[in-house]
């Protein structure tokens, strides 16, 4: 049992290795937050994220994706533009480490067969699970109650070209739908804290990552042709 083991990885290992074209790279940009407190714009940046990036491409139009990507999340009343919330003052502060699968689908074919410069949009989507901090909001501040964690669905759209061989540059912006409503300390799941709930408490918060990727491409060029 453990030799067949051991010849299912190997095999496994020569697929990833020589059988596809890999990417592996950095997302740098920016993260803001959507919800019940501070501004509400949906793309608006207002603290750096860093990230990781693995694709492995099947095919010039799709590829599966794979990251952890990590921001501060910040927002204030006194930055909104609703008078309600203006007048209300409060502020919150988290932050958001997230792990990502899923899958990125090419406009455009971008086969990595061919030399020169190559560009398409894109979009991708799948599954997210993030660690976040639970909040409450206590004398129009955010007190950090215990570390929690949940999924997201992510969306997001893009455009990426090759510069070089071997170099790939994107620009994109991902937006993720939570399975939360308590980014900013709005409703707290802990029911000592039931008093200090506000907003719209049937409405999940989102978060956004704007920014670009860089990925370097690896491996044996797959076969994507129909024989």
């Amino acid at each position: 049992m453990k030799r067949l083991f051991f010849y299912i990885l190997v095999v496994l290992g020569l697929n990833l290795s020589y059988s596809q074209i890999n990417e592996l790279g950095v997302f740098v940009g920016g993260v803001n937050y959507i919800g019940d407190v501070g501004p509400t714009d949906y793309i608006s940046p207002n603290n750096p994220a860093i990230g990781l990036i693995y694709k492995w491409n099947r095919s010039p139009r799709h590829a599966f994706r794979f990251g952890f990507t990590t921001g501060k999340l910040e927002s204030k009343d006194i930055d909104s533009d609703v008078p309600s919330r203006y007048l209300r003052g409060y502020s919150f502060e988290n932050n958001v480490m997230e792990f990502s699968a899923g899958l990125e689908f090419n406009f455009f074919e971008f086969d990595l067969h061919e030399s020169g410069f190559l560009m398409t949009p894109y979009v991708s989507s799948g599954i997210n699970y993030f660690i976040y901090k639970e909040l409450y909001i206590l004398n129009d501040k955010s007190e950090v109650d215990y570390r929690d964690s949940t999924f997201a669905i992510p969306m997001v759209v893009g455009l990426k070209a090759r510069l070089t061989e071997s170099i790939i540059l994107g620009f994109e912006v991902g937006a993720r739908y939570t399975f939360t409503d308590n980014l900013d300390g709005s409703n707290p799941k802990n029911d000592n804290f039931e008093t200090l709930r506000f907003g719209n408490l049937n409405s999940n918060d989102w978060y956004v990552f704007t920014g670009f990727t860089l990925t370097y491409t690896f491996g044996q060029n797959p076969c994507f042709c129909v024989e």
